[in-house]
């Protein structure tokens, strides 16, 4: 067995990607609960991460498509999981700051590659099973994601023309609060698993456990803990993008976006893909603006979250290579020292024009898309970041 105090540094690395995996994705499932007024802030997050716990517990096939489908476990050390982390974690924050819904799940398979390939070139990448395993669905996800909610916005729609309003609103809140838990127990089964993966990868990598061995049972333990803390806090800034940035919702939508989601997710988790909840997500919410006649959809903000897709995977890939060469350089423990003042400097970024339960729920006072393009700044066109001041809402982070 290599150096244990390394194998534990990684392991609390590969958790607090899962701290950042919850409340970065927490808008997935309840972002639209929110926006609706179907829950209250706090009540959505702590439902969200009690479901999300439980779902770690059901499956266990996403951790071996993450530990054993995308890269060669022959050619896994703790120090290529290590800068696989940390460029997974990074881009999470970074896009956390910016409020940019952006999937955790390719920013860790691409940390893990580009730290891979970093270390031993091409070959230790499974090409083939990161195409069909994740390139694929990403580009499918969305897609489908799209014209299931679209149509089954339209469905709800036509079904309850002749509702009044007042009514709609009451009954489909509560069946949002339904979809919402099946999304965040969704969410459970699919990325808490990914963050098991890795400790798989790196546990087999430092000995402790052989090549051929299963997830222990305190490993799930942990990243279920860990996910479900992360989601507690709220990610309030994705969140207020995801409910508010790219369509005006009603609780019809809602209802018909959430169940959208879960049962997309659901269904990856069966046949193992490693799918990003994010892209499902949004293609659900946009999917229940173009099912609604005469919805507003910002396809400017959309672009802007397309552009951050596409290069998720090379980003995050380009930190975790950048980070296993300090570590060959300086050594592991620079890394995550590296870590430790990357996270604090963000985290000081955040708190600059804070986004919280209170104001989560403000209404959406960014560009027209008459005037912004998918091309133009991200920071300068986040309303989240532009919207309010200092001392507007703010509060410490424990209480969020």
């Amino acid at each position: 067995m290599t150096d244990p105090v390394l194998l534990v540094i990684v392991v609390v690395t590969a958790l607090a990607f899962d701290f950042t995996n919850g409340f970065h994705d927490t808008g997935n499932a309840m972002a639209t609960s929110i926006a609706t007024r179907a829950l209250k802030p706090r009540q959505a997050v702590l439902l969200s991460a009690t479901l999300n716990m439980v779902g770690a517990f059901l499956s266990l096939t996403v951790a071996a498509t993450i530990a054993k489908g995308i890269v060669d476990a022959g050619v896994i050390t703790l120090d290529v999981v290590l800068g696989g982390l940390v460029g997974g974690i990074v881009w999470n924050l970074v896009t956390w700051v910016l409020a940019i819904p952006s999937s955790s799940s390719h920013a860790l398979v691409g940390g893990m590659v580009g730290a891979v390939l970093a270390a031993s070139g091409t070959d230790g990448v499974l090409w083939h099973g990161l195409v069909a395993k994740v390139l694929i669905p990403a580009l499918l996800a969305p897609v489908v994601a799209i014209m299931v909610s679209s149509v089954g916005t339209r469905l709800v729609f036509r079904s309850t023309k002749d509702v009044p309003q007042r009514e709609n609103d009451r009954m489909f809140r509560w069946g949002q609060i339904g979809s919402a838990s099946l999304v965040s127990l969704a969410h459970g089964t699919n990325d808490a698993q990914k963050s098991m993966g890795i400790i798989l990868l790196a546990l087999i990598a430092g000995g402790a456990v052989g090549q051929d061995s299963s997830v222990p049972f305190w490993v799930i333990i942990s990243c279920a803990m860990a996910m479900a803390l992360g989601t507690y806090t709220g990610g309030w800034r994705v969140i207020r993008t995801l409910g508010k940035g790219l369509v005006e919702l009603e609780s019809r939508q809602g209802l018909a976006a959430e169940a959208s989601t879960a049962t997309v997710i659901l269904l990856s988790s069966h046949f193992g893909y490693s799918l990003s909840t994010t892209h499902v997500a949004t293609g659900s919410v946009l999917g229940s603006g173009v099912g609604k006649k005469g919805a507003y959809v910002r396809w400017s903000v959309a672009g802007r979250m397309l552009t951050a897709w596409l290069v998720t995977v090379p980003a995050a890939g380009s930190v975790g290579a950048a980070c296993y060469g300090l570590d060959r350089l300086a050594g592991p423990y620079v890394v995550f020292a590296f870590l430790l003042v990357a996270a604090g400097a963000l985290y000081g970024r955040s708190r600059l024009r804070p986004i919280n339960h209170a104001n989560v729920n403000d209404a959406w006072d960014g560009p027209s898309d008459a005037t912004s393009t998918i091309g133009e700044s991200i920071v300068d066109h986040d309303p989240t970041l532009l919207s309010h001041s200092p001392e507007d809402h703010t509060e410490p982070m424990a209480q969020r």
